[in-house]
């Protein structure tokens, strides 16, 4: 009988428990992205780990088949870490919130980020605490009214992309939550990267923080706003795909094609495998109105993963070590007969 390959779908990786989200959160779109794309990778639902920590996002374990792990605040990247080293032949999923991800868990995500575990991290992004009732959260805009800042927020915000590359991050990706077809390319891409994938999700709170997001997100003007970046492919977007990036000294300028002679020769091409990763933090820290802001695989590049190299230094002690089994390792313990 010849062997046949399993082929997925999402049904294969949809639990039967009710999807607890308020009708029209951007959570909704994401979880059935990557139910598409757990299918299409076509690894076992029981070969597929999904870790979480607390917040909106982070119920998402419940609502996928396989394995899954509801941690406690901030703990989801340390879980992850742990569950990916102890049998690295799981494909683990991280999911989290900006809250979750870089105010209590901080620690954590910027170490597994610079240990370059393999695991995928996609971060909600909805700059709010929403699980908790509307707090400002680590990504929410200087000046934002929310039930903790009710004069408006007095703190910077953190950018995910800038703290991702500064601890050293191998792959930084972005996604819209409407955007449906990047959002595919982009997670599939951060599966098959071996090393800390991180994905911002910019996500809608339709309760607290209603719009965040609604600059990019409306149908009619979206492709003028945002620019999908694809490795090896010309800086070009527009709803009639007639806008580019230019390097314009240090900076970066956008320019309309057939004004003042430019053609699609002039515009940067890009290159998510650069090791340098500076033109690479430009491209993700755009922002409107002046630029669009930057969706799909922004930096992708390779380095040594933390469970691959743990794995092969035990295989390596295990070689050169006499006890082979724990009863030897018992054995060779100092005893006494009583």
């Amino acid at each position: 009988m010849e062997n046949t390959i399993k082929q997925y779908t999402a049904k294969d990786f949809k639990s039967d428990q009710y999807v607890r989200w308020c009708p029209g959160c951007g959570d909704y779109a994401l979880l059935n992205t990557l139910q598409k794309v757990m299918a299409e990778l076509g690894v076992d639902p029981k070969d597929v780990a999904t870790v979480s920590g607390i917040g909106c996002s982070s119920r998402l374990p419940y609502y996928t088949s396989g394995y899954g792990f509801h941690t406690i605040h901030g703990r989801g990247a340390a879980v992850a870490t742990g569950v990916k080293v102890a049998n690295p032949r799981l494909t683990v999923w991280q999911i989290t919130g900006d809250g979750d991800c870089l105010a209590i868990g901080g620690n954590h995500f910027i170490h597994s980020v610079r240990r370059n575990v393999d695991i995928n991290v996609l971060l909600f992004n909805n700059q709010i605490y929403g699980l908790t009732k509307g707090q400002f959260s680590p990504t929410t805009k200087k000046g934002f009214i929310t039930k903790s800042s009710p004069f408006g927020t007095v703190e910077r915000p953190f950018r995910p992309a800038e703290l991702t590359i500064g601890a050293r991050g191998t792959f930084f990706g972005r996604v819209l939550d409407v955007d449906l077809k990047s959002s595919h390319a982009t997670m599939m891409a951060a599966a098959a990267h071996k090393g800390t994938s991180v994905i911002e999700c910019l996500v809608n709170c339709v309760i607290f923080n209603d719009g965040a997001h609604s600059w990019l997100s409306e149908k009619e003007t979206r492709y003028d706003r945002i620019i999908i970046l694809e490795h090896g492919k010309p800086m070009i977007f527009g709803k009639n795909s007639d806008k580019g990036l230019v390097a314009d000294g240090f900076n970066l300028k956008v320019v309309t094609l057939g004004e003042n002679g430019i053609t699609e020769a002039d515009l940067l091409v890009h290159d998510a495998k650069c090791e340098d990763f500076t033109l690479q933090m430009k491209l993700a820290l755009m922002e409107g109105p002046e630029f669009p802001v930057a969706i799909g695989v922004i930096r992708s590049v390779e380095a040594d993963t933390y469970d691959a190299e743990t794995e092969s230094q035990i295989a390596e002690v295990q070689s050169k070590s006499k006890i082979k089994t724990f009863d030897e390792l018992i054995d060779s313990c100092e005893q006494w007969e009583m």
